[in-house]
This record gives structure tokens, C-alpha cells and sequence, in this order.
């Protein structure tokens, strides 16, 4: 990857409806081998997708924690039945295997405070091989996503 690939993901990650056209002036290339660099982005899955980000508001998901997971056991078995638990809950929109305690880390949206309490109880505390579960309620967000650095 050279520094014209950065310069096409820096712009797609700023708006990701560009048109090959637009993003290849913004790149300062042809059409046409923007459009071959953009598809060996694709092709390598240094480009994973394409999608909206979504206010988690504007569909009523008002309500936002953190969950933190020690697990009791971690063998092969156990973690994978627990990611595939974890894969399977619609609220949570990120989760994150961690180094050292605790072992995941998991970012939950629900409509409020009682709708967590829900998937709280019927959910998360059902999770294969979990020890203990902390939750943090998030109070604001300081940084959306945004774009990756260049380097």
C-alpha cells in the first residue's frame, strides 16, 4: 500500500458515497486507475465495507454501557460458545476480546435503563463461562468514529 491507497481510504472513510469520479480528483488520478486501486482496496480487504453510521438515537437506542467480562473458565470450547452468544445479541454493537482482566469488553445500546435491565438479566448474565459482568453508563461521547490515521 502506497501512500496514493492511504490517500483513497483517508477520503472514503470521510464520505463513502463518493463516486469513483469525485474521489478520484480529490486523489488527483484518473478515473481509471482510481477505480483499479479502488477494487484491489476491495479485492485485499484493506476496504471492508461500506455502510451508514446511524445515530443509535434516532431508533430510540437512547440508553448506552459498557460491559466488562472476567470469564470463570477460558478454554477453546467456552470462549467460542461465548462469542457466538455474544455475535447473537442485536444490542451489542461491539465487542472486544481483551488482553489481561477483564477479558471482553462489550459496548450495549437499548431503548432505556429498564430494556438493559432486561438484556442484563436474560442475556448477558446467561453467558457461557462468564464470572462477572461490570457495567459503566455511558454518559457522552467525547469521540465518534472516525477515520483511521494515514500512519
Amino acid at each position: 500500500m502506497d501512500s496514493l491507497d492511504r490517500k483513497i481510504l483517508a477520503e472514503l472513510q470521510r464520505d463513502g458515497r463518493l463516486t469513483v469520479t469525485e474521489l478520484a480528483a480529490r486523489v488527483r488520478l484518473s478515473v481509471s486507475p482510481c477505480h483499479r486501486r479502488l477494487r484491489e482496496l476491495e479485492r485485499s480487504g484493506a476496504i471492508l465495507g461500506y455502510r451508514a453510521v446511524v445515530d443509535p438515537r434516532a431508533l430510540g437506542m437512547t440508553f448506552e454501557a459498557l460491559v466488562f467480562i472476567t470469564m470463570r473458565q477460558e478454554d477453546r470450547e467456552t470462549v467460542s460458545d461465548f462469542e457466538g452468544a455474544v455475535a447473537g445479541i442485536p444490542q451489542v454493537v461491539r465487542a472486544e476480546r481483551l488482553f489481561g482482566d477483564p477479558d471482553y469488553m462489550l459496548r450495549v445500546v437499548t431503548a432505556d435503563l429498564d430494556a438493559y435491565q432486561r438484556l442484563y438479566d436474560e442475556h448477558l448474565a446467561t453467558l457461557p463461562g462468564v464470572l462477572r459482568l461490570d457495567s459503566t453508563l455511558v454518559m457522552k461521547r467525547v469521540v465518534e468514529e472516525r477515520p483511521l490515521p494515514e500512519r
